[in-house]
């Protein structure tokens, strides 16, 4: 098995086994090396595969010396997370079953679950000072993880147009970055909607810390809740929280929440192809998350009377995204770590930068089916004087 793996994913390296024999895998120096502890790992990783061999790394039961990130990407290239298919779909299944967010109150749950752990976790290692948890846009110059948030918010406003004048919802707001910079650049005024709580609460004391009461709000509801029309719509990052089932009602919420004629940004991780949602990231990471296939939302925007006005890729955006994070998170580590050492223990590191890095790794994947998009949409078909006929709006300097 794992002279096959070495084949595939065409890397050397090295396994320890529990009496302390080596194996050595390919020829050369190893680029990383997989220490099993127990017989269990063993075990586990046999019979269940990469979710057996990651487990027991989080458990202290395996360790990797040497590159972490090359490890995870080896994996990949050798198709090592496609095994044992049946017992890993099957807890999935049983997952979903218990974590589905077809409850408002479930869904609440699992977005907490993952983003309530509140603005000190989340403040040393993404960009400061808009803490934006989702891809960054990397033009050629881009210097920095802040400069690629913000050349994102600045692409996102090109795209739908946004306007002093405008009222727009960011659906999934976060911590508020999209809003104070599109109303700090621009002067368009907004809601934010979010789920979870402590983000809520934060944003709501950021904003009055601000005196900007006037021209930005946060309102504490699911995805689902529509309540008015706006002029514009952005959703950056939460399309893949909708839930296996829920992509119909969420993709019709969100053209509720659009005036006719207006204009909406749809940013969104989304596989090429149907496939299923990897299990560690729905069991360890994002409870109740689901990644949907971009043609299943492209048919569920038709259905709503929203027409596609342009699609782009940005799935090579994300890897230096995610290094950043990782490279961020596990320097300030300490830190996290001090402000609960109970909460954020070693097994939580683990997870994380397994998350962080593995999912680096897959987004710069050559052969990968899990890709990035933004989906520029309008509530109703758009007219030559209503929307641009080329891109260079997108592109043109600003004054």
């Amino acid at each position: 098995m794992l002279d096959g793996i070495g084949q595939r994913a065409a890397t050397c390296f090295a396994v320890v086994l529990p009496d302390g024999s080596r194996i050595p895998v390919g020829e050369g120096l190893p680029v990383f090396t997989i220490m099993f502890h127990t017989d269990a790992a063993l075990i586990s990783t046999a019979t269940r595969g990469h979710i057996g061999l990651m487990e027991a790394y989080f458990n202290q039961e395996v360790d990797v010396q040497g590159d972490f990130g090359a490890a995870l990407a080896a994996g990949m290239a050798a198709g090592f997370d496609q095994q044992a298919g049946a017992l890993n779909g099957i807890e999935n299944s049983l997952h979903e079953l218990r974590y589905s967010n077809r409850d408002t109150a479930h869904a609440k749950a699992n977005a907490r679950a993952h983003y309530g752990l509140d603005s000190g976790f989340y403040r040393p290692w993404l960009d400061d000072p808009l803490m934006m948890y989702t891809c960054g846009y990397w033009p050629e110059g881009t210097r920095s993880l802040e400069e690629a948030q913000r050349h994102k918010i600045d692409h996102v406003c090109r795209k739908i147009l946004l306007k002093p004048e405008d009222r727009f919802i960011d659906i999934g707001c976060g911590f508020g970055g999209f809003m104070f910079r599109a109303h700090q650049k621009i002067g368009a005024t907004g809601v934010g909607l979010n789920t979870t709580t402590e983000q809520v609460e934060w944003l709501r004391e950021e904003i009055e810390r601000r005196g900007l009461e006037a021209s930005l709000q946060v309102r504490e509801a699911d995805f689902r809740d529509v309540d008015q029309c706006y002029d514009k719509v952005v959703s950056i990052g939460t399309l893949e929280h909708a839930g296996r089932d829920q992509l119909p009602e969420v993709i019709r919420a969100h053209a509720q929440f659009l005036r006719p004629g207006g204009l909406g940004v749809l940013h969104f991780i989304g596989h090429v192809g149907r496939f299923e949602t990897e299990l560690f990231i729905r069991k360890h990471v994002f409870p109740g998350g689901w990644i949907p296939s971009l043609a299943d939302v492209i048919v569920e925007m038709e259905r709503s009377g929203l027409e596609v006005v342009d699609i782009e890729n940005l799935r090579r955006h994300y890897a230096p995204t995610l290094d950043a994070w990782a490279e961020r998170f596990e320097k300030h580590w300490p830190a996290i770590q001090a402000r609960d050492p109970q909460r954020f223990d070693e097994r939580f590191r683990r997870i994380w930068r397994t998350y962080l890095i593995g999912c680096a790794e897959m987004f710069r994947s050559p052969a990968g089916y899990t890709h990035l998009f933004q989906i520029v949409f309008s509530k109703g078909n758009v007219t030559p004087d209503s929307y641009p006929m080329g891109r260079g709006h997108l592109y043109a300097p600003e004054p």
